[in-house]
């Protein structure tokens, strides 16, 4: 469950943008309902070969995500929006490492998020305000 905005929403430009990042959302949505394992392995599947995503690609497409999707940029729309926004870095050759855990800081709850260049994508807090059970990052077989 996300806990707050930081990133203002923006609409995507151009319909047939729109139209891609509305498919990554309806993906995002869909796929939010795998088990944990399932979703991993997926997303796993997808990052293979994938470059690291720059920290600006993935926070541009954060911003379409949520522009896109009142659900999505709610505080319990994490877990699409992550998965939304990894695979529209995706479509550009990069990807983000994908994670799922917890806040470490109240309010304490489950959380997706996303990471580039070492830095958490649009999210309150730092680093330190979350810890990781799952991972997925570019590159790896998995």
């Amino acid at each position: 469950m996300s806990v707050g905005m930081t990133v203002p929403r923006t609409r995507p430009g151009g319909p047939g943008r729109a139209l891609t990042v509305r498919a990554a959302v309806l993906a995002g949505l869909l796929l939010a309902r795998l088990s944990p394992r399932r979703l991993r392995t997926l997303l796993g599947r997808a990052a293979t070969g994938a470059r690291p995503a720059p920290y600006r690609m993935a926070e541009r497409h954060y911003r379409e995500v949520v522009g896109a999707s009142a659900r999505c940029a709610g505080w319990q729309g994490c877990l699409p929006r992550s998965i939304a926004v990894a695979l529209l870095c995706r479509l550009r050759g990069g990807w983000p490492q994908w994670c799922v855990g917890v806040r470490a800081t109240p309010p304490f709850a489950a959380h997706a998020w996303l990471e580039a260049e070492g830095r958490i994508v649009a999210e309150p807090g730092g680093s330190g305000d979350y810890r990781a059970l799952i991972r997925v990052g570019a590159g790896r077989d998995h």
